[in-house]
């Protein structure tokens, strides 16, 4: 199958395509670059994937709709991975008109470019932010999510809502996948495990917001991937799936766990809680188990161990730049 993957050069984004070229599909994978973190970051991420055959990068913006509609004409498209966007609900509410430009706007311009070229199969990358600070847990995907507490949870929200209508209009089969936590080898540099171990390896005190207490639901690169790949094999009209881990673990939990892998005391920096963050997380995975037999194998202890291992190898030595 060829593919169109937006967002390519970034964290989940690379893991994927070298996880689809392995299975003999075809990789498009536009990606623009931009300075919300260190481009020379995702330059890396796509080493190995430039060496193989299979893979296209192409270097612009998805809300460049004669760029996008040239792709479409060159290449045999049959599905769409749709990564691309403007992360982070922290840097959403600092530049909140950014985040929707390139989120909802971004995601129309793609689904007209499909609508036209007549390709009508999309997996789009959603986020558990849109649940808001819902006290209903686990969550599930019939929850109200209508409460967003970011410009980055509505952006992602509208995501959904758009794709539902050009399922609606158009036929279009759509995944919407709710992403909870993701990380692991090549997480962004702002996410938290990211910074609590470099911080931790610099012996650098760690930032935490709030008492402590607030948990998410980590979910490993691998299993993340797995559950795209689920889904793009398994088309089926309009749906929303959960893609989380097994287990939810609070802050404090997860500053223990770093300390106790790395070895290293962390020196806490206590500071109030930051707009727009959710008190807690929890992914209900029985939809996304029946639908496409999705079910996380990765602990957090396990998972944890494993980015640790990648971070003294390949990080660590050479002083990659962190903020």
């Amino acid at each position: 199958m060829t593919i169109l993957l937006t967002g390519a050069a970034g964290f989940i984004g690379s893991h994927l395509t070298e996880h689809l070229l392995s299975l003999g599909h075809t990789l498009i994978g536009l990606d623009n670059f931009d300075d919300q973190y260190a481009p020379a970051i995702k330059e890396a991420n796509l080493q190995l994937a430039r060496l193989h055959p299979s893979f296209h990068l192409v270097r612009g913006d998805v809300r460049d709709r004669p760029l996008l509609n040239r792709l479409f004409r060159h290449y045999p498209i049959e599905a769409v991975i749709h990564l691309a966007a403007r992360t982070g609900v922290h840097a959403s509410v600092h530049e909140p008109g950014l985040c929707l430009d390139v989120n909802i706007n971004g995601t129309l311009t793609l689904l007209e470019a499909m609508r036209a070229a007549g390709v009508g199969q999309l997996v789009l990358a959603s986020s558990s932010s849109v649940y808001g600070d819902s006290d209903r847990l686990p969550f599930r995907e019939d929850d109200p999510a209508d409460q967003p507490l970011s410009p980055y949870a509505q952006s992602k929200r509208a995501a959904e809502l758009l794709a539902h209508t050009y399922h609606h209009l158009y036929g279009f089969s759509v995944s919407c996948l709710r992403f909870f936590t993701v990380y692991g080898p090549r997480q962004r540099p702002e996410m938290a495990i990211s910074q609590f171990t470099a911080n931790l390896y610099r012996a650098r005190p760690i930032t935490l917001y709030g008492d402590g207490t607030t948990a998410r639901n980590y979910t490993y690169i691998d299993d993340t991937v797995a559950g795209i790949r689920l889904a793009l094999d398994k088309p089926d009209g309009f749906r929303i799936l959960n893609i989380g881990g097994p287990s939810s673990v609070s802050l404090i939990q997860l500053v223990r766990l770093l300390e106790e892998t790395t070895g290293r005391p962390a020196r806490i920096d206590w500071q109030a809680a930051q707009p727009g963050d959710v008190q807690y997380t929890a992914a209900d995975l029985e939809q996304s188990f029946s639908t496409i037999c999705y079910k996380p194998n990765v602990t957090i202890r396990e998972g944890i161990s494993q980015y640790i291992t990648w971070f003294r190898s390949a990080v660590e030595p050479v002083r990659t730049e962190f903020p």
